[in-house]
């Protein structure tokens, strides 16, 4: 593309970068001109910009599609990506269990991401921190050492300080942190074990981790024991309480599939919406580490939900 006429105001104004396309240019595609006019965007942001209604060409609100060429005037409003608004305070609901002026211990509940990602840039565990606890701004992450997946209910420390955050990452990189879980899963356990299988992206569905295909896989290990089986409506559960050693993403979940065990309403992993189950049957029950401010072992229980409970209220346990 030939050198243009532009003018650059700040990207906080109100005002629109603008472009007046040489009388040499050759007509194109409206994204694919902004992309040469505007490399430093990637092209999914500027076609969001172009539907959103933030780019106008000679006065009227383009497309994608719209043809552009010599003697064109192109008007864009810089917005903002989701990702730089995903650290702002927001009223979310959660529970907090205890607190002290180095950590603050969460039960969160089911259906609460909790960090901003990809498709959740608000309305996280993240946001309800800083809303909750302003000084979070100054700690990376809001504090926040580990996480839950979405629908796991339980909880979790955050740090308050920098240096309770390092403290803490330590202890879980020791594997000193102590984190039990309960878990339904499908069928009949017959006796406690030890999963050892590394876990890494699945190499052939990404939203899924894998301890079969994995991509890069990590060390993962998971402790269970077995404390009931049951049936209802045709369907074998046990009730089993799982250990983490490590804390690998969807590490539970996905040693339990391998073990051809998966847990009930895990679809993702093969397990059954059944019994009233709407998420995956895992609840971070018990949780310990070593305060880092004195040293002393701080321990903490979650009961279960109220969701779990009517699930494990429909089984006629043996």
């Amino acid at each position: 593309m030939p050198d243009t006429d532009i003018a650059s105001p700040d990207a906080e104004s109100d005002e629109p970068d603008c472009f007046d396309l040489p009388l040499t240019a050759l007509p194109d595609r409206l994204d694919k001109v902004l992309a040469q006019l505007m490399p430093q965007h990637s092209r999914s942001r500027l076609q969001t910009w172009i539907e959103g209604g933030h780019v106008l060409v000679d006065g009227h609100a383009g497309r994608i599609r719209t043809r552009v060429g010599p003697g064109a005037h192109i008007q864009v409003w810089l917005q903002p990506a989701p990702e730089d608004l995903a650290f702002t305070p927001e009223a979310v609901a959660f529970d907090v269990v205890a607190d002290s002026p180095h950590w603050i211990v969460v039960n969160k509940p089911a259906g609460l991401v909790t960090h901003p990602g990809a498709g959740n840039w608000h309305g996280t565990l993240l946001n309800g921190l800083l809303y909750r606890y302003p000084e979070l701004g100054r700690v990376a992450r809001a504090g926040i050492v580990h996480r839950l997946d979405k629908d796991t209910s339980g909880l979790l420390v955050v740090a308050r300080t920098e240096t309770a955050q390092t403290h803490l990452v330590r202890q879980l990189q020791a594997r000193t942190v102590r984190r039990e879980y309960r878990a339904l899963v499908q069928g009949v356990l017959t006796g406690d074990g030890t999963v050892d299988a590394p876990i890494g992206r699945d190499a052939r569905v990404p939203v899924r981790m894998s301890a079969d295909r994995p991509i890069a896989p990590k060390q993962a290990i998971t402790h269970y024991r077995v404390l009931a089986s049951g049936r209802a409506e045709g369907l074998t559960v046990t009730e089993v309480a799982c250990h983490l050693e490590t804390g690998r993403t969807h590490q539970i979940r996905v040693h339990m599939a391998l073990l051809h065990h998966p847990l009930l309403g895990d679809g993702l992993y093969g397990g059954r919406l059944a019994l009233g189950a709407e998420r995956q049957m895992l609840h971070a029950r018990a949780l310990s580490f070593q305060d880092p401010g004195d040293g002393q072992w701080q321990g903490f229980e979650a009961a279960l939900p109220a969701d779990f409970e009517q699930v494990r209220a429909r089984i006629a346990w043996e």
